[in-house]
């Protein structure tokens, strides 16, 4: 299993694109330098997190303004439940059918790369940070995607999982129906005969 290393830069000279924090994602279990001696390289304060990162809990912080994002289900989920606006960049499967949702329909994206997809060509730095900036900047548009995102978006997902909500009946009614399956199989949930 490949490990991955995820550091954030604070950095607030950074021109032309006034994002407060630098983002690298290493392979490898270790980080060669080591943190402080990387903070002291760098000249800013660096926070590094190895392996596993609780992606909903970042996400949930006041200081994320934006979630860039492969558009798998679960994180694209995540980033709405978040109230964060998202700078998608799909790779495969149905990642590209929930970047056209989160682009197209709920417009709470911005798309990394151009309609064309072509796994053979890199994607630039500068593609990256248009698309970044078009997440983080303060215009109307920016800001319209921000307040979509957390007004509206992230209050509709957040009542849908409280009691009462469409995914709570959902997931209540799922529960009950394999425990009701469970009781008339004489105990094996999948109805098969037990060894």
């Amino acid at each position: 299993m490949n490990s991955h290393t995820l550091i954030l830069i604070k950095d607030e000279s950074i021109y032309p694109y006034e994002i407060p924090f630098k983002a690298l994602l290493l392979r490898g279990d270790s980080v060669q330098p080591p943190p402080a001696r990387l903070e002291e390289m760098v000249g800013m304060k660096v926070l590094v997190i190895r392996g596993w990162a609780p992606q909903l809990l970042i996400l949930g912080h006041v200081a994320i303004g934006g979630f860039l994002t492969h558009c798998g289900w679960n994180s694209t989920l995540e980033g709405i439940s978040a109230g964060v606006p998202m700078v998608t960049w799909p790779l495969t499967y149905e990642q590209f059918v929930n970047e056209k949702f989160l682009n197209k329909v709920v417009r709470l994206g911005v798309r990394v790369r151009g309609e064309l997809w072509d796994p053979t060509v890199l994607v630039g730095a500068d593609e990256v940070a248009v698309a970044v900036t078009l997440v983080m900047s303060g215009g109307d548009e920016a800001e319209e995607r921000r307040r979509s995102a957390y007004k509206e978006y992230a209050k509709m997902a957040r009542a849908a999982m409280r009691k009462g909500g469409s995914s709570y009946a959902d997931l209540s009614r799922l529960i009950d129906e394999l425990i009701t399956c469970r009781a008339m199989s004489g105990g094996n949930a999948l109805g098969n005969e037990s060894d």
